[in-house]
C-alpha cells in the first residue's frame, strides 16, 4: 500500500468509489454507507475535478498496485485543514485504511504548520462520530445545512444537517 495524490487521471475511480461507499445497496457490504439516509449520488465528476484543481486543495489516494482502496479530500482553509470525503472500498473497511489517511492528514497539517484538522459529518452518523472521537476529533457545537436543495450531493430521505469536528494538531 502506498499514499499518493490524486490527479486528472484518477477522478472517475474517485468518484466511482466514493459513490459505491456511501450510497446503495453496494455501501451495505461496509459500515459508512449514507444509503438509509440519502438516495443519488454523493459527489460527481465535477465536484472531484474541483477538489484536484482547487489551489491549496488535494485527495490523497491508498492504492495496492493500480487498485484504489480509499481516498481522503483534503484543503487548507486559514489556520486549519479541512478534511473531507475520507472513504474506504466498503469491502475492505476495518482494516485499518482510514486511521492510515488520517495520520497522512495530521502529518500533512503538521507540514503546512496548521494548528487543527476539522471536519463535517452529518449529524445522525453516530457510528461514524463516535469512530472519529475515538481517534481524537472533539464535537465543536457548531452545525452547517446540508445543501438537500442541490441533488448533487445526494437526495436526502429526512432532514439533514453536519455537525462540526476538531482535532487540535501539536
Amino acid at each position: 500500500m502506498y499514499i499518493r495524490k490524486a490527479n486528472h487521471e484518477d477522478i472517475e475511480a474517485i468518484r466511482l468509489l466514493v459513490n459505491r461507499a456511501y450510497r446503495g445497496e453496494s455501501s451495505r457490504v461496509g459500515w459508512t454507507t449514507e444509503a438509509d439516509l440519502l438516495d443519488g449520488q454523493r459527489t460527481d465528476i465535477e465536484a472531484i475535478q474541483e477538489m484536484v484543481e482547487a489551489p491549496g486543495s488535494l485527495i490523497f489516494l491508498l492504492t495496492d498496485e493500480d487498485q484504489l482502496s480509499a481516498c481522503m479530500h483534503v484543503k487548507a482553509v486559514g489556520g486549519q485543514l479541512y478534511l473531507g470525503m475520507l472513504t474506504v472500498e466498503p469491502g475492505l473497511q476495518n482494516k485499518g485504511f482510514g486511521k492510515v489517511l488520517l495520520k497522512e492528514a495530521e502529518q500533512y497539517a503538521q507540514k503546512l504548520k496548521l494548528d487543527s484538522i476539522y471536519m463535517t459529518v452529518i449529524s445522525k452518523r453516530s457510528e461514524l462520530i463516535a469512530w472519529y472521537e475515538r481517534h481524537g476529533y472533539q464535537l465543536t457545537g457548531k452545525t452547517e445545512p446540508f445543501p438537500a436543495h442541490d441533488s448533487r450531493f445526494g437526495i436526502p430521505k429526512e432532514a439533514l444537517e453536519f455537525v462540526v469536528l476538531e482535532k487540535k494538531i501539536s
